[in-house]
C-alpha cells in the first residue's frame, strides 16, 4: 500500500537537523562531524559530534549532552580530536577540549577568557594555534561583582568606527590575536598583541616553524577595510614580516606542501564589492609577486549559496600532496561546486557538483578520500564522500530523512529567460504539491538578500511552505548577484533599482504568461536587499496585490553610518558619503518613491537588526500609514538581522505565519 505523504509545516523546522564542521581522519577511514539540533521546549540550539566510517553504515553519537560542541579538528596522528565546547559552563565562553578518537572522556585543554575563533594542529601534534578575541578587561571585573552583573551595562565608550556587527551585538575593545596552546599541558601563549591590529587566517608552514596570517596593518583599519596584507612570523613568536600582495581583501590561506607558496582567496582592489573573488599564490619567501590564477576565468571563488538553514562552511584552498594542483570552491549557476587547477598548465577541471550545494571539503592525507557536505533542492544537507581515484560519490548519513521522506514537497522547474536587456537569466518555479496545470494559482515572487549572493540548488523551508498553501513560488537570481560572472554583479554597482528591477518585472511577465498562473493575484517578499527591492517595487508599480518586506533597506541616507556596515554602503553608489552626494543617496533610495504605493504591505523587522537597523523598516510602515496604504508591521525582538536562518525557532515560525497571513488575505 503506498504511503500518504504529508504537506510541510513550519513547525518542521523543530525537526530540521544540520551538519557542519566536516572533518576526515588522516588515514581516511572515519569522518567526524557536527550536528545542531534545537529543543522544542526551551528553544535553546544544541550540537555534538558524530562519526561515521568512511565505508559506510551507521553513523555513531560521538559527544553527548546538552551544550555545544562543534569545530571538530583530527590530530594529526589522528589519536585525538580537538574541539570546543561550553560543557564546562553554559555562561562562559567556549573552551577547546581534546576527546580520544577510540573513546573516552574528553578534557578541557584551555581556559581562556575570549572567544575562540579558529583551530588548527601544528604539523608534528605537539600545539594548537588559534584565534582569541579576549574578554575586555572591564567586563571580567564586572562580572565578579553580583550586583553590578545584575544591573547590567551603564555606558558603552567607543572610540572605534566598526563598534558592532550583527549577529554578534557590540564588539569587545579587544582585537583578535594569535595564541598557541601546548597540546598536552594547555598552558598558553598569546603571540600577537595590539589594539588596533587584527591578526586572521593564520596557517602553519609545512614544516612547522612559521605561521602565515591576515592582518590590516593600515593606521585606522576601519577607514581602510579592504587593504588586508600577508605576514609571516615565526611560530614560537618574534617579528613579523609582510609578504607583498596586490591591495585587496585577503583570507583563507594555505602553504603548498613544499613550502614553497601560501593559496589564498582574494580580491584585486578596493571599493569594488561586485568584483570576483579570485585564488591567489604567492611565494612563501616574498621572492616574487603574487599571481591570480583565476581572474581569467571569470569564476566567483565561494561556495555560498543562500538558504534558510544556516551559514555554509566555506574551506580553505586544498594543495594536493605534490603541490601542483590545488582544490577550490566556485558558485556558479545556482549550484556550489568544487574545481581545481593546474599550477603548470594553468588549466581549471571540475570536480564535483551539479545542480547542488558542496561545501566544507576535506582530504585525508593521501588523498584517497574527500569527505564534503552535499545538499540539494530536496535534502538540507549530509555528510558524503568522494573516491578520489575513482571519481565516485557516496552519501553517508541520512539526517531529516526519517520525516523528510513522508513529505510531498512538490516540484521545482529550473527556467532560463530574457532580462531587462536581453541578457539571459536562470530561475526556479516552485509548483504547491498535488499541483494541477488546468488551475489557476495565486503566486509569490521572492527576492533573495545581498545582493552578491545567489538563489540555487539548495532545500528553502520557507518556499516549500508557502507552496504547501496553494502558492506557486518563483525565484530567480537577477543582475547584482553571484554565479554569472563579473559583468553580471557589477551592473548595478551605483545603481540599485534599475537594471535588477528590470530584470525582476521580465521575470514576473515571464511567470505571469504561465497558463496555471492568475495575473490578479501576485504577491512579492524578499528579505535585507530583496526588502529593499520589495519597497522599490512597490513605490514603482501596483501589478502585485500583495507586498511583505522583511529586514529591508529603505532609506540609504539615514542607513549610512547606522548599520554596522558603518560608512562602506557608500562604496555600492559612488563612494562618497551623503553629505558629499545627497542627491544620489536619495535617488537610489525606495523610500524616495513610497507616494505612489498603493499595494497591501506588511512590514517585518528584528528588534535587533545591526546590518539593516529597524528604523528603515519603521519609515516604510509610518509612510504607508499616512498615504493610507494598508500595513501592519511586525517586530521580534531581540533578534538579529538573520533571523530566517539562525533565529529563535518560535520566532522563525511565527515570521512564516505573519507572511502567509498577509498573502491569504489579499491573494
Amino acid at each position: 500500500m503506498a504511503r500518504m505523504l504529508r504537506k510541510i509545516k513550519a513547525e518542521d523546522l523543530y525537526r530540521i537537523q544540520l551538519v557542519s564542521g566536516i572533518r576526515i581522519s588522516p588515514d581516511g577511514s572515519r569522518i567526524v562531524f557536527t550536528v545542531s539540533r534545537v529543543d522544542p521546549k526551551t528553544e535553546k540550539k544544541y550540537s555534538n559530534l558524530w562519526m561515521v566510517e568512511t565505508k559506510g553504515g551507521e553513523p555513531r553519537q560521538f559527544t553527548v549532552g546538552d551544550q555545544n560542541d562543534g569545530a571538530p579538528r583530527w590530530s594529526p596522528d589522528g589519536s585525538q580530536i580537538a574541539f570546543i565546547s561550553n560543557r564546562q559552563d553554559k555562561e562562559k565562553p567556549a573552551q577547546i577540549f581534546l576527546i580520544p578518537t577510540d573513546g573516552g572522556e574528553a578534557r578541557q585543554l584551555s581556559k581562556l577568557d575570549g572567544a575562540i575563533k579558529s583551530l588548527i594542529w601544528s604539523p608534528d601534534g605537539r600545539k594548537l594555534l588559534c584565534t582569541v578575541q579576549k574578554t575586555d578587561a572591564e567586563v571580567l571585573e564586572h562580572e565578579k561583582d553580583e550586583n553590578k552583573k545584575k544591573l547590567g551595562t551603564v555606558c558603552r565608550d567607543v572610540d572605534r568606527l566598526f563598534y558592532k556587527l550583527d549577529g554578534y551585538g557590540y564588539l569587545p575593545k579587544e582585537r583578535t590575536h594569535l595564541w598557541m596552546i601546548d597540546s598536552r599541558t594547555g598552558k598558553a601563549q598569546q603571540l600577537t598583541d595590539h589594539t588596533l591590529y587584527d591578526e586572521v587566517f593564520p596557517t602553519f608552514s609545512p614544516d612547522g616553524r612559521e605561521i602565515a596570517f591576515v592582518s590590516n596593518r593600515t593606521p585606522d583599519p576601519d577607514l581602510d577595510p579592504e587593504n588586508d596584507k600577508i605576514f609571516v612570523m615565526p611560530a614560537a613568536g618574534g617579528a613579523y614580516r609582510e609578504i607583498a600582495t596586490p591591495e585587496g581583501t585577503k583570507n583563507r590561506l594555505a602553504y603548498s606542501p613544499d613550502g614553497k607558496w601560501i593559496a589564498y582567496y582574494g580580491v584585486e582592489g578596493k571599493g569594488q564589492d561586485y568584483l570576483n573573488s579570485c585564488l591567489f599564490i604567492v611565494p612563501a619567501d616574498g621572492s616574487g609577486p603574487a599571481i591570480n590564477l583565476t581572474g581569467k576565468s571569470d569564476l566567483h571563488v565561494s561556495n555560498w549559496t543562500i538558504n534558510d538553514m544556516g551559514e555554509l562552511e566555506n574551506f580553505d584552498p586544498i594543495w594536493s600532496p605534490d603541490s601542483k594542483e590545488i582544490y577550490f570552491p566556485v558558485s556558479y549557476h545556482g549550484s556550489s561546486l568544487v574545481k581545481k587547477i593546474n599550477l603548470k598548465s594553468g588549466e581549471i577541471t571540475h570536480v564535483l557538483g551539479k545542480d547542488e550545494v558542496i561545501s566544507g571539503v576535506h582530504f585525508d592525507k593521501t588523498f584517497k578520500y574527500m569527505a564534503f557536505f552535499h545538499g540539494d533542492m530536496k535534502d538540507p544537507g549530509q555528510v558524503a564522500v568522494m573516491d578520489v581515484a575513482k571519481g565516485t560519490t557516496r552519501i553517508l548519513t541520512r539526517l531529516n530523512r526519517d520525516w523528510l521522506d513522508g513529505i510531498n514537497l512538490g516540484e521545482v522547474k529550473e527556467v532560463w529567460f530574457k532580462g531587462g536587456d536581453g541578457n539571459d537569466l536562470q530561475g526556479w518555479i516552485m509548483t504547491p504539491p498535488d499541483f494541477d496545470p488546468k488551475q489557476k494559482y495565486p503566486s509569490i515572487m521572492e527576492i533573495h538578500g545581498g545582493p552578491l549572493t545567489q538563489y540555487g540548488f539548495f532545500f528553502m523551508h520557507e518556499f516549500y511552505y508557502l507552496a504547501s498553501k496553494g502558492y506557486v513560488v518563483y525565484f530567480s537570481n537577477p543582475r547584482g548577484g553571484r554565479g554569472y560572472g563579473q559583468e553580471h554583479a557589477k551592473a548595478i554597482h551605483g545603481g540599485w533599482g534599475d537594471a535588477d528591477y528590470r530584470d525582476l518585472m521580465c521575470w514576473a511577465d515571464h511567470i505571469e504568461k504561465e497558463p496555471y498562473i492568475d495575473p490578479t493575484r501576485m504577491g512579492v517578499t524578499g528579505g535585507s536587499y530583496g526588502g529593499y527591492m520589495t519597497v522599490w517595487i512597490i513605490g514603482h508599480t501596483a501589478r502585485f496585490k500583495a507586498a511583505v518586506t522583511q529586514r529591508c533597506v529603505s532609506n540609504l541616507v539615514s542607513m549610512w553610518g547606522s548599520s554596522d556596515f558603518n560608512w562602506t554602503f557608500q562604496q555600492m553608489l559612488n563612494d562618497k558619503p551623503p553629505f558629499e552626494d545627497l542627491e544620489k543617496f536619495w535617488k537610489h533610495s525606495p523610500i524616495a518613491y513610497i507616494g505612489n504605493a498603493k499595494t497591501p504591505t506588511l512590514v517585518i523587522h528584528n528588534e535587533f537588526d545591526l546590518r539593516c537597523p529597524i528604523e528603515q523598516g519603521e519609515q516604510v510602515f509610518v509612510a504607508l500609514k499616512k498615504l493610507g496604504v494598508e500595513t501592519a508591521m511586525v517586530r521580534f525582538p531581540d533578534e538579529f538581522h538573520g533571523l530566517s536562518r539562525n533565529g529563535r525557532t518560535d520566532r522563525r515560525i511565527s515570521r512564516l505565519n505573519h507572511i502567509l497571513g498577509w498573502f491569504e488575505k489579499h491573494l
